[in-house]
């Protein structure tokens, strides 16, 4: 396992820090790299030559000919100029936090929709740090204006990670009507759909996984869980048919984490757009961390720029296993929980038929036997309450939502 020691610029208020850096130091776990030191600089002490001041960059300098270190973990975002200093100093490599995250992000895509998205981001990350590097190459020219080959190459060069941005860009861009094509047909189900958001790592596959569980559907079908923060990037789909409600799709997805890349947030909007169709939205928190309440704000910020902010959320607090306190205000409906326990779950449930079934009304069809399709429909997709037949066709007592109401209109009794 690769050591690596970590570095933040602490410009936030009271001990989030420390945080920051407990994150940082998860995002390199999943990389199969350990953290041996934590060197934290004030943010008032930065400069532009290495991001943090000389006094702190000597002071990691040292500890490094002292100590065994394979790279050196940023929690920032660092200019090309600042790596390239920091490297030249340190005799190691240098990462920053977007590009350990982008690597997490590359190594965990699985789709072909994923990979591509990731590749995007990359590629947008590495085009402004071309810029530093004619420099370096003008130097090497010795004239002022010069156009030697080095800095010809630094432009052919940009241009090629341009013309790839594009075209992966226009690939992504076929991917996504497929997809908008098929969310239109699942638009005319009236079955209602359920999505699970929240902090990277909250358990929000699990609650997947439990709901699962408790469905009468296939079982086989699991999601992936592991205590690592993005275990999948990819976003999944199931069908829920709970005991005494109406079935409905559940989606999880992406987990989100603070200061996530801009470019990665823009790539991944289109996989995310699910989120905007929902019904309702599962907020999972992590309630024993004590970030939490952040997270939250984390989470909401990005629900905001998705268009997505205003779908009605049950706030899930999660790992009251660990600690069970009252729940903070402002977050409401909500519901705590311990998936790991099996506690309160069945309170959980309650609250989401309760909230997807609150537009729902109890109508009598009379169905004749030639629309036998009609009986499958309100089988599919509504509550049962009642099923009878007379020689005219089928009798069926159901809770049926308005959209599916107002495709069976001609059958009420």
């Amino acid at each position: 396992m690769k050591k690596a020691i970590l570095v933040g610029l602490d410009h936030y208020k009271g001990n989030r820090i420390t945080i920051y850096m407990e994150e940082l130091e998860a995002l390199a776990a999943t990389l199969h790299v350990e953290a041996t030191r934590h060197f934290i600089q004030d943010a008032k002490q930065l400069t532009p030559q290495y991001k943090v001041g000389t006094g702190k960059a000597d002071e990691i300098r040292d500890y490094i000919q002292d100590h065994p270190v394979d790279l050196v973990l940023f929690n920032d975002e660092l200019t090309s100029t600042q790596i390239r200093n920091l490297e030249e100093l340190f005799q190691v490599p240098v990462v920053d936090r977007t590009l350990l995250i982008l690597d997490i992000f590359s190594k965990r895509a699985k789709t072909k929709e994923a990979m591509l998205q990731v590749e995007v981001a990359q590629l947008k990350y590495l085009l402004p740090r071309l810029k530093s590097l004619t420099a370096s190459f003008e130097r090497q020219q010795g004239g002022i204006g010069s156009r030697g080959p080095g800095e010809k190459k630094i432009e052919l060069s940009r241009r090629k990670i341009e013309q790839d941005i594009h075209n992966l860009e226009k690939k992504l861009s076929n991917i996504v009507t497929v997809r908008q094509t098929n969310r239109r047909f699942r638009q005319k189900s009236p079955i209602k759909t359920v999505s699970i958001v929240g902090y990277t790592n909250a358990g929000k596959s699990t609650l997947m996984n439990k709901l699962l569980t408790l469905s009468k559907t296939t079982q086989d079908h699991h999601v992936l869980v592991q205590d690592q923060v993005f275990a999948t990037l990819e976003t999944t789909s199931r069908r829920i048919e709970l005991p005494n409600a109406k079935p409905f799709i559940l989606t999880d997805t992406i987990g989100f984490v603070s200061n996530l890349p801009h470019d990665l947030v823009n790539a991944f909007k289109s996989t995310l757009e699910e989120i905007k169709e929902a019904d309702l939205l599962l907020h999972v928190i992590d309630f024993s961390n004590p970030d939490y309440f952040n997270q939250i704000m984390t989470t909401n910020k990005v629900l905001e720029e998705l268009g997505a902010d205003d779908i009605e959320t049950l706030y899930v607090f999660n790992k009251i296993d660990l600690i069970d306190e009252s729940l903070p205000h402002g977050f409401t409906p909500s519901v705590k929980i311990s998936l790991k326990e099996n506690r309160n779950m069945d309170t959980l449930l309650e609250q989401i038929i309760t909230i997807l079934a609150k537009d729902d009304l109890t109508i009598t069809y009379k169905i004749p036997y030639a629309a036998g399709d009609i009986v499958s429909t309100l089988i599919e997709h509504s509550q049962i309450l009642e099923k009878d037949h007379d020689e005219e066709g089928t009798i069926i007592k159901a809770r049926v939502s308005s959209a599916l109401r107002h495709q069976l209109k001609d059958y009420e009794k």
